[in-house]
Order: structure tokens, then sequence, then C-alpha cells
């Protein structure tokens, strides 16, 4: 298969994610939207207990000493500011307004100069020059013409472009949630390997690392059951009821997902 079928295979796979019109007009919020605290929690994680997985070890050797990093859906910088040492400038894009502003902050207190662009890749490539190393985690899931983000990612890196991703959809731990609530099933692909293929067919020599995830998706099960209310279009006043059915389907402790490491020079 080539590449430009396995770009529309890729879209039209993550396409039948959306939320049914009837479930998500009467969501009480938005079903896609991420926490910037939350996410600001993990980078202060990441940079108080450094992580020596397959994606830092990979961007650390490849990226020159004060090099250039490209972090691509950076979040509030959990895949690049840990490599503080060594960048020179960190170049981090985002469409989150508040995730570039905790990005800042946190680069401004480790001495990181960073330049940030809000917007989506690849529409705001020209904002940004080429680095020496890319990295982009956690975010293909989130692309549905995949392959055009990978050319301009690739475009913009003179040296190492390395993608971090959950080997499932990263929505996929709540599909009995949603036959229990909704009676609604959840795709299961796209899947890791179909990014994989893509960005092979595509003529990038890929190399592959798997491992399972460094971290607890929640700590608690309300934590999960308040995470969950949202994802899955629920009031949050059934938080208690979630929790509760979430124990009963043996949804708890949520086991750790498998994270892959994909790169090419």
């Amino acid at each position: 298969m080539d590449a430009e079928e396995l770009a529309t295979r890729w879209r039209e796979r993550l396409e039948s994610w959306a939320i049914p019109e009837e479930i998500l007009a009467k969501a009480p919020a938005d079903p896609w939207s991420h926490s910037p605290a939350r996410f600001a929690t993990r980078t202060d994680r990441a940079l108080a207990e450094p992580d020596d997985g397959p994606t830092m070890t990979r961007l650390a050797e490849a990226l020159p000493d004060k090099g250039t990093l490209l972090d691509v859906g950076s979040g509030p910088g959990a895949a690049s500011l840990p490599l503080r040492e060594r960048i020179g400038h960190l170049y981090a894009v985002d469409a989150s307004a508040p995730m570039l502003e905790h990005l800042k902050v946190r680069a401004m207190d480790l001495g990181v100069p960073a330049t940030t662009v809000e917007g989506r890749w690849p529409d705001v490539a020209g904002q940004v020059p080429v680095a020496d190393v890319s990295v982009a985690a956690h975010v293909v899931y989130n692309v549905p013409d995949l392959a055009e983000f990978l050319r301009a990612l690739d475009r913009h890196t003179r040296g190492r472009v390395v993608l971090e991703l959950s080997h499932r959809h990263p929505m996929s731990w709540m599909t009995p949630l949603w036959q229990h609530f909704h009676g609604v099933d959840r795709p299961v692909r796209p899947i890791a390997e179909d990014c994989v293929a893509l960005a092979a067919a595509l003529g990038f020599a890929v190399r592959v690392e798997e491992r399972e995830a460094p971290l607890e998706r929640f700590t608690t099960v309300e934590e999960l059951a308040e995470s969950a209310c949202r994802r899955v279009c629920l009031d949050p006043s059934r938080v208690e009821e979630v929790a509760e059915t979430a124990v009963e389907l043996g949804m708890w402790p949520v086991p750790r997902d498998r994270w892959v490491t994909v790169w090419w020079e």
C-alpha cells in the first residue's frame, strides 16, 4: 500500500473517533479539551524525575550541545525541557496559548531560551526555522493529515526526528464506559503501527522502540471518574456513579499503556 492510501486510511480511521452528534450536543463540557494545569504537573514531574526511556535517549544523543530543538505539540514542555542542559534554543509549537504560557514560565526558570508559536502544525511551520532535532510527543492521534504533518516535520529538521505515541488511541481505555452509558462502541484503530507504516511509505528510514508507559494514567479512581465524565459527555455530578461503574467493569486500576518511540535521521 502506498503513502497516499495509508494517509487516507489514517484520516478515515481517526475520523471514526468522532462523537455522535446527539451525544456531543448534550455534553456539559468539551470532551476533547485538555487541562493545562494537569499537563503542567506532568511536565514538572518529568523535570524532577528524569526519564531514561527511548524517547529522551534518542533526543539527547542526537541534539548537539546548545543545539536547536523543535517541539511540535509541546504542551508545557514535558518532551523538551528535560533536555535543558543541551538546548541552545527551543522552538515550541502548540495550538493552546495556556499550554505555551506554562512552557514559557518553566523555560525562563530553567534558563532555556525559547520561542513559542501558537497554532497547528504544519500551518505555522513557516514561523520556525530548521532545527537540529525535532520531537512530537503524544500528538499524532490529533492529526488527520498525518502525511503532511510528518513531511513538514522532516523538512524542518536537519538531524533527527523523534515521535512518541501510545500504542493505541489515548481514549481507548474508556471504551467500556461508552458502551455502558451510551451503548456506543468506539473504534480500535488507528494504532501506532499505522503511523509507522505511513512514515516508512513516505521514505523515512524509521526505527521503532516500545516500552511500558512510565506513568500511571490516574492516581485514584476518583481522578479517573472526573476525567471520564468530561470525555464520555456525562454531567460532573455523576462522578461517583462513574467511579463505581469503572470498578464494577474491572477498569480500575487502569493498566499502563504501551508507548512507542519512532525516529529517523
